[in-house]
Parts: structure tokens; sequence; C-alpha cells
């Protein structure tokens, strides 16, 4: 038997559940940004869940509608372009039955 460090995909995340914040920024390249927002955006297209993974930590989460979408320029002084995407939850609820 080998003593040997568990790799990133052998040792656990931290899951982001339901009733827990959570917040991260990162400061990326322009294309590195791109690649995250294509995938992202392929998962919004092709499911209705989305999960978004870190090396310590992954964030499942269903969706619902509509997806909010907003854009912001300031254009005055330094020019700065603002793009917010807000994904509700999805209930997992169902309605009461009407007799």
């Amino acid at each position: 038997m080998t003593d040997t460090e568990p790799t990133a995909d052998e040792t656990e995340r931290t899951v982001i559940r339901t009733g827990r914040d959570f917040e991260q920024e990162y400061r990326l390249d322009a294309s590195e940004a791109g690649e995250f927002l294509i995938g992202l955006g392929e998962q919004l297209r092709d499911d209705d869940e989305l999960t978004i993974v870190a090396d310590e930590w992954e964030l499942p989460f269903a969706f619902g509608e509509p997806v909010g979408l907003e854009i912001d320029f300031e254009g005055v002084g330094e020019p700065e372009l603002e793009i917010e995407l807000e994904l509700p939850g999805r209930s997992d609820e169902t309605a009461p039955d009407v007799e």
C-alpha cells in the first residue's frame, strides 16, 4: 500500500445547497470569462439544471422561469458594461387538489 495524496478528482468537494448563502468572485481574462459563459449558456439552453464546479466546491441549481437579464452601461468617466443574469430557483412543490 502506498501513501499518496488524493487528486482533486478523489477529494470531496463541498456541495453548496439551499439554506446556505455563498459568494465567490473571480478576476479573469476575457477569454476565460467567455469560456465560462459559453459553458453556462450551453447548460441553460440544454437543461433546466446547472452545476458550477471549482476545485473545492460545487453548486448544483435547478432553475425556473423566467430568467432575468439586465444590461447596464455606464458611459461617463471610465466606461463600464455590467451584464447580470438572475435565475429563479425551481420549486418542486405541486398545487393542492381542488374537490
